[in-house]
């Protein structure tokens, strides 16, 4: 039987492809957006764990939008307007593929950043959406040629993480968000905002989701794999009924609902006493970790390659001169480190520029010196030929 032409023009993960080859124990692996398991809340999930036995309703169908316990608990979590629900998914990439079956017809425009997330490619590829980029800048999109695309191509939502995003870790200013929320107002594009990263901030103060200032048009995507665990597969989908209610429809004809018990267990974390200490321990863990990347790239790498710090989430992007990156990686993964290379990140590769996605947050300090130490030794090899410098530009 062939399959659908839509998932033939999709090719298959390379990030899963080479976290199955990092596999190997000999491997420091850099290149997946894994939490480290050290930080999985177990303990503050055992009272609800022995509760679940008691609670034969959450064993029963529920209602497709989710447990109503959980919603109504993240309608104050998040502090939704009146007139905004929240939907619970399989995971927010769920969300994600939910919005797309729900709004995407073949050839609708969807705007991204370049470079973007690897799954929101897949999901708008698989619906045959039109995927326009916009370059991104330190501060976000490339502002200009945000609205020349709103202006000129009329697309029908743009698509972005606007808090340590991935691949790169920016941060939307807030001039950027207010400015993206007014352009998405006046050229009526829906915003679907991707939240994955944003508990996971550690330096600087907290800025407000793009989406509150322009609530009636945007979607927020919520994950719980990052400060909970991403086997729970839980996610929450968050805006307007009239926007959520196409995707309890889609829901409904995909998997009638997510896991109830899993559902309730989420609930019984969110309101531990010790939840807001958890995600703390993680933000301080993450910090160390990041600071111990960060500075053994500036010790070990040559000036000819471009660092950015981050204030948050679990990745780090590294410039470097133009080469073939997918060689690079592959080179890369025989010498012990696996990364992922940028021209996975934009939906045309030939449009990328030389960098490595690196990945902080599931290395220990001393498999992160080594990567670091492997890595440099791969790049003054093949890569880069005069000497080193004790600095990095950044």
């Amino acid at each position: 039987m062939e399959i659908a032409k839509s998932l033939q023009q999709i090719p298959s993960s390379y990030i899963r492809e080479i976290l199955a080859a990092a596999s190997d124990k000999n491997v420091i692996s850099l290149a997946g957006g894994l939490p480290d398991e050290k930080t999985f809340p177990i303990d503050l999930m055992k009272p609800m764990l022995e509760s679940l036995s008691d609670m034969t309703e959450v064993f029963q169908y529920g209602a497709t939008a989710g447990y109503g316990p959980l919603l109504e608990s993240l309608g104050d979590y998040y502090q939704l307007p009146e007139s905004h629900i929240a939907m619970i998914c399989t995971g927010s990439q769920q969300g994600l593929d939910l919005i797309a079956r729900a709004y995407i017809d073949p050839n609708d425009t969807v705007v991204m950043e370049a470079p973007s997330y690897l799954g929101a490619m897949q999901v708008f590829g698989l619906v045959q959406a039109n995927i326009v980029t916009v370059p991104q800048t330190e501060c976000g999109p490339d502002l200009d040629a945000l609205e020349v695309v709103f202006f000129e191509q009329s697309p029908k939502m743009f698509y972005a993480v606007p808090d340590f995003h991935n691949p790169t870790g920016v941060c939307w200013s807030l001039e950027t968000r207010q400015r993206v929320a007014e352009l998405c107002i006046k050229y009526n594009v829906a915003l679907i905002e991707d939240a994955p990263y944003r508990e996971l901030r550690f330096s600087g103060d907290a800025i407000p989701l793009t989406s509150d200032f322009c609530p009636d048009h945007s979607i927020v995507l919520r994950s719980f794999s990052k400060i909970a665990s991403p086997g729970l597969r839980m996610g929450a989908v968050t805006g307007k009924r009239a926007y959520l209610e196409p995707l309890i429809k889609v829901k409904q004809g995909a998997d009638l609902h997510s896991s109830v018990p899993m559902q309730a267990l989420l609930l019984g974390l969110l309101q531990h006493d010790n939840f807001e200490l958890h995600i703390d321990k993680i933000r301080a863990l993450y910090k160390t970790r990041y600071q111990k990347l960060f500075a053994e790239l500036q010790r070990q790498l040559p000036e000819t390659c471009e660092l950015k710090a981050v204030d948050g989430g679990m990745f780090v992007w590294l410039s470097l001169p133009e080469c073939d990156t997918f060689a690079l990686a592959k080179t890369l993964l025989a010498n012990g480190v696996a990364v992922v290379p940028s021209p996975v990140f934009y939906p045309a590769h030939d449009k990328a520029k030389a960098a490595l996605r690196l990945n902080f947050t599931n290395a220990t300090p001393d498999e992160l010196e080594e990567a670091v130490k492997r890595l440099a030794k791969v790049l003054q090899e093949q890569v880069v030929h005069f000497p080193f410098s004790e600095t990095m530009h950044s």
